[in-house]
């Protein structure tokens, strides 16, 4: 069987963990040649991934993010992933310094990602950035997920004009069983699974397999770009 990805470079910036970690291994099993990058972790990424190669960034430094993509040379496809463990935050519990910082990796992190890594890019290529359904259908206390959702969404969409031929998209999930939310105590988590999953069509919330597989479409799908694209379970209906 032909393997969709073979002889293609893919980078996956927050590849060592979650979502990120799940596309490197669904992109690994279609052929491609992965690049798994990410603060933590690296090491015990690749150990799972046999045949990838790893490289550590913090992407809140603009030089070590532009050094690292003149070091990989060319690539067919990038993703960016990358996020630290969410925490949900009324307002006034949350100071403008905090907000900041947790702003720093999921937005402006993709937007540096996305600025020194496009011109390495081959021709037919693909950016696909990371989003979420607190964009569209936000929770008390979702201020900062809901944030970032929004403005990587105008920014995904001004990139697929701006680095045009280049395709730029965002996956957008729903909720999604990963060690996200492992600042969250055990009972927590169980009861935000639980809680979520009983109010959507599918009667549960999400697996990290089911959304990188997501990411993989839209790398392979030439005639996408600008799009959003929500793995969801049907949160946007209800």
């Amino acid at each position: 069987m032909t393997k969709t990805f073979s002889g293609q470079r893919v980078a996956i910036v927050g590849g060592t963990s979650g979502l990120g970690f799940a596309t490197a291994r669904h992109l690994a099993d279609q052929g491609a040649q992965v690049i798994v990058v990410g603060r933590h972790n690296v090491d015990a990424a690749l150990d799972r991934l046999p045949g990838a190669v790893g490289a550590s960034v913090d992407v809140r430094d603009e030089r070590a993010v532009a050094d690292l993509f003149s070091g990989l040379g060319e690539l067919d496809h990038l993703a960016y992933s990358a996020g630290e463990p969410l925490s949900l935050d009324a307002i006034d519990d949350l100071d403008l310094a905090t907000a900041r910082e947790r702003l720093d990796i999921r937005l402006w992190g993709a937007w540096a990602t996305v600025k020194h890594a496009h011109r390495h890019i081959r021709p037919g290529g693909s950016i696909v950035l990371t989003s979420g359904s607190a964009g569209a259908r936000p929770q008390a206390t979702w201020a900062i997920g809901a944030t970032v959702c929004g403005a990587i969404e105008a920014f995904t969409r001004t990139m697929a004009l701006e680095l045009a031929p280049v395709r730029v998209n965002a996956v957008a999930p729903g909720v999604v069983r990963t060690d996200l939310w492992r600042d969250l105590s055990r009972a927590d988590r169980d009861a935000l699974y639980a809680g979520v999953g009983a109010t959507l069509p599918v009667g549960r919330v999400g697996e990290a397999d089911e959304v990188g597989r997501a990411y993989a479409y839209l790398m392979a799908s030439e005639y996408t770009t600008g799009t959003v694209l929500a793995i969801d379970g049907g949160t946007l209906l209800v």
